[in-house]
Order: structure tokens, then C-alpha cells, then sequence
């Protein structure tokens, strides 16, 4: 198993652990050290505490390099939905680091391998190993990879309240009335789109179509933020 799990990070990742053990650490699962207490076998644990570190440190220093017009609030909001178990579970699936963890039977039984949990705590185990073994360069590089792309692409954006960032960043000098107001309704009471326009001071700031009048606000507030981000790096 040492073998595959070496074989698969160096294919997947391009990384070569000089520490092997580090990295078979990372992908034993208490439960797994639990059936063999014989052998004092290491688990995860540890490496999940430091990876969870790290990996919200790097997202931190990504997202305020990215966006240096953010305000605190906006910053701290996006790395929770970035870092969130969900999304953490959905990498370590992406890259098939589930099909490597050692495992105890009832765990095995209970299928594990698939809890949401496990499958964070694997990945951010990962990226501890990853910090020990070989320093955060290459943990950035890894994440340069897996991660940073699918914020570019705004993957994490169902965890955003666009609103609540838009209202920030305009009222952070004073108070600015803001307004959405619905200008169109599109297609059969059964497929009905809102279409919803975002108004600063009385000007048009942006436009967001939704199922819904809440999504429809939440994208007119996006397109907002995006133009006021725009408009900044001009």
C-alpha cells in the first residue's frame, strides 16, 4: 500500500517524499491504528492540526494578495467557504486520496471511505505531510494546482454573500443607500428567472438573473463588486 499511495502523490502531485513514513502517517486513519495498538502506529491526527493550519494561512495570503481592495469582513468570509469541510473533502475525492487511507474494519464497514469528514481531515493530513516533509513552497505549488484555480473560477461563490460584501465596501466611509429592485421577470411560473438590478445612490451598479430573488440580488451584487474591482486595479 506504501508503495501505490508513494507512486500515486508523485503522479498526481509531482511530489517525492524524502520522509516515506511522514506520508504513510498522513494516510493512516485512527481506526486504523486502533485495530493494530500492537505495533504503536502513528494516525493522521497530528498532521490533520498542522494542515488545517497551513492551509488557512495560504489561503489567507492568497485571497489578500488577490483582492486588495477587500475588506477584512469579505477576506474572512470568502477563506470559510474555500476551506470548509465540503470543499476540503471534495479535493481530497477530485485527487483519489480516499482510495489510499488505511482504514480500520468497522470504520471500512461503515464506508468511511466516503464520510465528508474523513475526507478533510485526509486532505488537510496531506497537506500537513506535504509542510513537514518538503516546506511550504511546495505546499503552495500543490495548491497553486488544485486549489487557487477554482477560486479564480469562483467554485466557492454558493458560500458568498455578495451583499453583505457589496455593503461593506461601499459603507466603509459612511452610509450609501443601497437598492435592488426587480426590472424583468423571464420564462413560465414553473422556470420563472428574476432579473435584478443593484442601485448606489440612485445609479445602476450592476445586473444579476437568479430562480430566485435572493440569487437574483446575490448576482447583481457580484457583477458589482467585480466592476468596483475592475475599476480599482484601473
Amino acid at each position: 500500500m506504501t508503495k501505490k499511495i508513494i507512486n500515486h502523490i508523485e503522479k498526481e502531485f509531482g511530489v517525492t517524499f524524502r520522509h516515506v513514513e511522514t506520508l504513510t502517517e498522513a494516510f493512516t486513519h485512527s481506526s486504523y491504528a486502533n485495530d493494530h495498538r500492537d505495533k504503536a502506529i502513528k494516525n493522521l491526527e497530528r498532521l490533520e492540526f498542522l494542515g488545517d493550519a497551513v492551509i488557512e494561512l495560504t489561503v489567507s495570503e492568497y485571497l489578500y494578495k488577490k483582492f486588495p481592495n477587500h475588506p477584512e469582513g469579505q477576506l474572512t468570509r470568502m477563506r470559510a467557504s474555500i476551506v470548509r469541510q465540503e470543499s476540503l473533502a471534495s479535493l481530497a475525492k477530485e485527487h483519489r486520496l480516499h482510495e489510499f487511507v488505511r482504514l480500520g474494519k468497522g470504520e471500512e464497514q461503515m464506508n468511511g471511505r466516503s464520510r465528508t469528514s474523513l475526507l478533510c481531515d485526509l486532505f488537510e493530513a496531506f497537506v500537513g505531510a506535504v509542510f513537514v516533509d518538503q516546506g511550504m513552497d511546495t505546499v503552495v505549488d500543490i495548491l497553486q494546482k488544485v486549489l487557487f484555480p477554482k477560486i479564480d473560477s469562483g467554485a466557492f461563490s454558493h458560500g458568498m454573500d455578495y451583499k453583505t460584501a457589496l455593503q461593506e465596501l461601499l459603507q466603509k466611509n459612511g452610509v450609501v443607500t443601497i437598492q435592488y429592485k426587480i426590472v424583468d421577470k423571464r420564462g413560465p411560473d414553473h422556470e420563472r428567472e428574476f432579473v435584478v438590478e443593484v442601485y448606489v445612490e440612485g445609479d445602476s451598479f450592476g445586473r444579476g438573473v437568479g430562480r430566485s430573488k435572493k440569487r437574483a440580488e446575490q448576482a447583481a451584487a457580484k457583477q458589482a463588486l467585480d466592476m468596483l474591482e475592475e475599476a480599482n486595479e484601473s
